[in-house]
């Protein structure tokens, strides 16, 4: 069994050595081009070169969770495409997304002004009630994220393509129902997969529908958002604010307003890191399933996406 690792941007000594400890009946190489034909690989950004070449893949394993830029590639057709289902980042994005909305609702951000301009202010406190949160995306991922929000009290909302039940959710489904969630969310979290569908999905009519003073948290991907509606929107004052960990660009152009918007938030795509030895794990066990003739999951639709 040989496995192909390439990987752009990350160095490649501690994910051999990690695949290499777990599986050590395979044979575990680097890419480069020319290299013998490998059974499955394990990827991060690789080059249309690598699929062109390595043509005889049984599966190639993404050490991320979102694969909108490995289905921009042509894949060869007999290649199943496998997704990372967690691998400890779930976790990650509940603490992400619980801190950012609990800094808003909290108004800590508005306590930090005052304190460094050495101010000592009261807020009233907000009701939770009126704080009803919105989580655009319910895979593994965004039903974490669903379930640790409800832990501290919010009323949670979820939509997502098809229909789904999560206990103390309020769930949504498809395009039909999207109005409906929109208005029902005061707190906006995006959690979707990026598909032609789902591209610009934060834009200025949707945006819109949330209920006055809104926020939104998008740690998706920033194709999903609109980036002059949230201006625009934020200087109306229909928003109060935003949390953005993730952009069109990245890093973040210099000269972008985001970074000067008093009401935005900005972290630089680190709400849920890759966590390699969780991951190694979880791809080499499911070799191994495959080995065995056995079915996996997260195993991509590509004609949906995800």
């Amino acid at each position: 069994m040989r496995i192909s690792f390439c990987c752009v941007d990350s160095r490649p000594e501690p994910w051999l050595d990690g695949l290499r400890a777990t599986l050590p009946q395979a044979e575990v190489s680097l890419w480069a081009s020319g290299a013998p034909q490998a059974d499955y690989a394990v990827v991060w950004a690789p080059p249309q070169q690598f699929f062109d070449e390595q043509t005889r893949l049984k599966a190639a394993f993404n050490i991320g969770a979102g694969v909108d830029a490995l289905l921009k590639l042509r894949l060869p057709p007999h290649t199943a495409l496998v997704r990372l289902e967690d691998a400890g980042m779930s976790v990650q994005m509940a603490e992400y997304v619980c801190h950012a909305l609990i800094r808003h609702f909290r108004e800590f951000d508005a306590y930090e002004t005052d304190t460094r301009e050495g101010r000592w202010s009261f807020r009233k406190p907000r009701v939770r009630a009126d704080w009803p949160v919105g989580i655009m995306g319910l895979g593994v991922l965004g039903k974490r994220v669903a379930k640790a929000v409800a832990a501290f009290e919010f009323p949670v909302m979820g939509w997502s393509r098809s229909q789904h039940a999560i206990e103390g959710v309020r769930c949504f489904a498809g395009g039909a129902q999207l109005i409906d969630f929109l208005s029902a969310s005061k707190v906006l979290v995006c959690l979707l997969p990026l598909t032609s569908d789902t591209c610009d999905i934060l834009n200025r009519r949707n945006l819109s529908q949330l209920q006055a003073g809104g926020y939104l948290i998008n740690v998706a991907r920033g194709a999903h958002l609109v980036d002059d509606d949230l201006l625009q929107l934020l200087d109306s004052g229909h928003l109060a604010g935003a949390t953005l960990d993730v952009f069109r660009s990245e890093p973040l152009p210099a000269e972008h307003p985001f970074w000067r918007h008093s009401k935005i938030m900005l972290t630089p795509h680190t709400s849920a890191r890759t966590l390699r030895e969780e991951t190694i794990a979880q791809i080499a066990g499911k070799i191994l399933a495959l080995e065995r003739g056995q079915s996996i999951r997260g195993v991509v639709d590509v004609g949906r996406g995800y």
